[in-house]
Protein backbone atom coordinates (compact mmCIF):
# COMPACT_ATOMS: atom_id res chain seq x y z
CA UNK A 1 0.00 0.00 0.00
CA UNK A 2 1.30 3.44 -0.93
CA UNK A 3 -0.34 6.14 1.18
CA UNK A 4 1.63 9.21 0.12
CA UNK A 5 3.39 10.07 -3.10
CA UNK A 6 6.39 12.31 -3.37
CA UNK A 7 7.37 14.44 -6.31
CA UNK A 8 7.65 14.13 -9.18
CA UNK A 9 3.97 13.37 -9.65
CA UNK A 10 4.66 12.81 -13.35
CA UNK A 11 5.92 9.34 -12.42
CA UNK A 12 2.39 8.24 -11.46
CA UNK A 13 0.61 6.91 -14.55
CA UNK A 14 -2.45 4.67 -14.49
CA UNK A 15 -3.37 2.74 -17.58
CA UNK A 16 -6.27 1.54 -19.63
CA UNK A 17 -6.26 0.03 -23.12
CA UNK A 18 -7.01 3.24 -25.01
CA UNK A 19 -6.29 5.83 -22.32
CA UNK A 20 -4.00 6.60 -19.45
CA UNK A 21 -4.30 8.82 -16.41
CA UNK A 22 -1.57 11.10 -15.14
CA UNK A 23 -1.39 14.14 -12.90
CA UNK A 24 -2.08 17.44 -14.69
CA UNK A 25 0.96 19.32 -15.99
CA UNK A 26 1.68 23.03 -16.07
CA UNK A 27 2.21 22.97 -19.86
CA UNK A 28 -1.31 21.65 -20.50
CA UNK A 29 -3.10 24.90 -19.76
CA UNK A 30 -4.08 25.60 -23.38
CA UNK A 31 -5.30 22.04 -24.05
CA UNK A 32 -7.26 22.05 -20.79
CA UNK A 33 -8.83 25.49 -21.27
CA UNK A 34 -9.74 24.84 -24.92
CA UNK A 35 -11.36 21.51 -24.08
CA UNK A 36 -13.31 23.00 -21.15
CA UNK A 37 -14.44 25.99 -23.25
CA UNK A 38 -15.47 23.80 -26.21
CA UNK A 39 -17.43 21.59 -23.78
CA UNK A 40 -18.89 24.36 -21.64
CA UNK A 41 -22.56 23.88 -22.54
CA UNK A 42 -22.13 20.12 -22.16
CA UNK A 43 -20.51 20.40 -18.69
CA UNK A 44 -22.33 23.32 -17.06
CA UNK A 45 -25.58 21.42 -16.24
CA UNK A 46 -23.56 19.00 -14.06
CA UNK A 47 -21.06 21.33 -12.37
CA UNK A 48 -21.01 24.26 -9.94
CA UNK A 49 -21.28 27.70 -11.53
CA UNK A 50 -18.04 28.54 -13.29
CA UNK A 51 -16.39 31.66 -11.85
CA UNK A 52 -15.58 34.48 -14.28
CA UNK A 53 -11.91 33.40 -14.35
CA UNK A 54 -12.62 29.66 -14.58
CA UNK A 55 -10.53 29.20 -17.71
CA UNK A 56 -7.75 31.67 -16.96
CA UNK A 57 -4.11 30.68 -16.77
CA UNK A 58 -4.00 31.90 -13.14
CA UNK A 59 -6.99 29.74 -12.24
CA UNK A 60 -5.26 26.73 -13.80
CA UNK A 61 -2.08 27.46 -11.83
CA UNK A 62 -4.09 27.69 -8.59
CA UNK A 63 -5.70 24.37 -9.48
CA UNK A 64 -2.28 22.75 -9.99
CA UNK A 65 -0.99 24.08 -6.65
CA UNK A 66 -4.05 22.67 -4.89
CA UNK A 67 -3.67 19.31 -6.65
CA UNK A 68 -0.01 19.07 -5.58
CA UNK A 69 -0.90 19.97 -1.98
CA UNK A 70 -3.70 17.39 -1.96
CA UNK A 71 -1.31 14.66 -3.18
CA UNK A 72 1.28 15.58 -0.56
CA UNK A 73 -1.32 15.59 2.21
CA UNK A 74 -2.98 12.34 1.02
CA UNK A 75 -6.40 14.01 0.75
CA UNK A 76 -6.89 13.98 -3.03
CA UNK A 77 -5.51 12.55 -6.25
CA UNK A 78 -6.41 14.30 -9.51
CA UNK A 79 -5.58 13.04 -12.98
CA UNK A 80 -5.95 14.11 -16.56
CA UNK A 81 -7.45 11.54 -18.91
CA UNK A 82 -5.29 11.20 -22.04
CA UNK A 83 -5.90 9.16 -25.20
CA UNK A 84 -2.95 6.89 -25.98
CA UNK A 85 -3.22 7.05 -29.78
CA UNK A 86 -2.64 10.79 -30.09
CA UNK A 87 -1.87 12.09 -26.56
CA UNK A 88 -5.09 14.13 -26.69
CA UNK A 89 -6.50 15.42 -23.40
CA UNK A 90 -10.02 14.00 -23.01
CA UNK A 91 -11.06 15.06 -19.49
CA UNK A 92 -10.27 14.67 -15.83
CA UNK A 93 -10.95 12.34 -12.93
CA UNK A 94 -10.13 12.59 -9.25
CA UNK A 95 -10.31 11.03 -5.85
CA UNK A 96 -11.19 13.69 -3.29
CA UNK A 97 -11.85 13.99 0.41
CA UNK A 98 -9.68 10.96 1.19
CA UNK A 99 -10.46 9.92 4.76
CA UNK A 100 -8.14 7.57 6.58
CA UNK A 101 -8.46 6.01 10.03
CA UNK A 102 -11.56 3.90 10.46
CA UNK A 103 -13.11 5.16 7.19
CA UNK A 104 -10.46 4.47 4.47
CA UNK A 105 -12.70 6.09 1.87
CA UNK A 106 -12.76 8.78 -0.81
CA UNK A 107 -15.15 10.41 -3.24
CA UNK A 108 -14.84 10.21 -7.01
CA UNK A 109 -15.54 12.98 -9.50
CA UNK A 110 -14.98 13.17 -13.24
CA UNK A 111 -15.64 15.16 -16.41
CA UNK A 112 -15.06 14.51 -20.09
CA UNK A 113 -15.02 16.75 -23.13
CA UNK A 114 -18.25 16.74 -25.12
CA UNK A 115 -16.71 15.27 -28.27
CA UNK A 116 -15.35 12.29 -26.30
CA UNK A 117 -18.50 11.38 -24.36
CA UNK A 118 -20.21 8.02 -24.78
CA UNK A 119 -17.15 6.33 -26.28
CA UNK A 120 -16.10 4.25 -23.26
CA UNK A 121 -13.11 6.41 -22.31
CA UNK A 122 -14.48 7.30 -18.89
CA UNK A 123 -15.28 3.64 -18.17
CA UNK A 124 -11.59 2.81 -18.69
CA UNK A 125 -10.54 5.82 -16.62
CA UNK A 126 -12.84 4.92 -13.75
CA UNK A 127 -11.64 1.31 -13.77
CA UNK A 128 -8.01 2.48 -13.57
CA UNK A 129 -8.77 4.94 -10.78
CA UNK A 130 -10.71 2.34 -8.78
CA UNK A 131 -7.80 -0.10 -9.01
CA UNK A 132 -5.42 2.63 -7.88
CA UNK A 133 -7.66 3.56 -4.95
CA UNK A 134 -8.06 0.01 -3.68
CA UNK A 135 -4.64 -1.46 -4.54
CA UNK A 136 -2.19 1.43 -4.25
CA UNK A 137 -3.92 3.65 -1.70
CA UNK A 138 -5.40 0.81 0.34
CA UNK A 139 -8.87 2.37 0.48
CA UNK A 140 -11.86 0.25 1.48
CA UNK A 141 -14.76 2.29 0.07
CA UNK A 142 -15.38 4.76 -2.76
CA UNK A 143 -18.33 7.10 -2.99
CA UNK A 144 -19.88 8.96 -5.92
CA UNK A 145 -22.96 11.07 -6.53
CA UNK A 146 -24.84 12.21 -9.59
CA UNK A 147 -27.94 14.17 -10.44
CA UNK A 148 -30.96 11.89 -10.95
CA UNK A 149 -31.36 13.21 -14.52
CA UNK A 150 -27.71 12.51 -15.43
CA UNK A 151 -28.40 9.19 -17.12
CA UNK A 152 -24.90 8.85 -18.60
CA UNK A 153 -23.24 9.19 -15.19
CA UNK A 154 -25.77 6.82 -13.61
CA UNK A 155 -25.08 4.16 -16.28
CA UNK A 156 -21.32 4.62 -15.91
CA UNK A 157 -21.34 4.16 -12.14
CA UNK A 158 -23.53 1.07 -12.38
CA UNK A 159 -21.38 -0.38 -15.18
CA UNK A 160 -18.18 -0.25 -13.10
CA UNK A 161 -19.86 -1.84 -10.08
CA UNK A 162 -21.12 0.97 -7.85
CA UNK A 163 -24.31 0.34 -5.88
CA UNK A 164 -26.96 3.01 -5.53
CA UNK A 165 -27.33 3.58 -1.79
CA UNK A 166 -29.82 6.40 -1.57
CA UNK A 167 -30.56 10.01 -2.33
CA UNK A 168 -29.35 13.18 -0.64
CA UNK A 169 -31.74 16.10 -0.80
CA UNK A 170 -30.25 19.45 -1.88
CA UNK A 171 -26.84 17.81 -1.74
CA UNK A 172 -24.73 20.11 -3.93
CA UNK A 173 -25.16 23.53 -5.54
CA UNK A 174 -25.00 22.70 -9.25
CA UNK A 175 -25.24 25.33 -11.97
CA UNK A 176 -26.59 27.79 -9.40
CA UNK A 177 -29.26 25.62 -7.76
CA UNK A 178 -29.28 23.21 -4.81
CA UNK A 179 -29.82 19.79 -6.37
CA UNK A 180 -30.77 16.36 -5.07
CA UNK A 181 -28.17 13.67 -5.86
CA UNK A 182 -28.25 9.90 -6.09
CA UNK A 183 -25.57 8.42 -3.81
CA UNK A 184 -23.41 5.45 -4.78
CA UNK A 185 -20.87 3.30 -2.98
CA UNK A 186 -18.30 0.72 -4.03
CA UNK A 187 -16.42 -1.53 -1.59
CA UNK A 188 -13.07 -3.16 -2.31
CA UNK A 189 -14.70 -6.58 -1.97
CA UNK A 190 -17.26 -5.62 -4.64
CA UNK A 191 -14.38 -5.70 -7.15
CA UNK A 192 -12.95 -9.10 -6.08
Amino acid sequence: MVALFVEPLQDVILGGDRIYLRPPKRGEYLDWSRLREASRSFLEPWEPVWPADALSRMSYRRRLRRILADWREDVGYAFHLVRRSDERLLGGIALSNVRRGVAQTAGIGYWIGAEFADQGYMTEALDALISFAFSDLGLHRLEAACLPRNEASYRLLMKVGFHQEGMARSYLRINGAWEDHLLFGLLREDRD
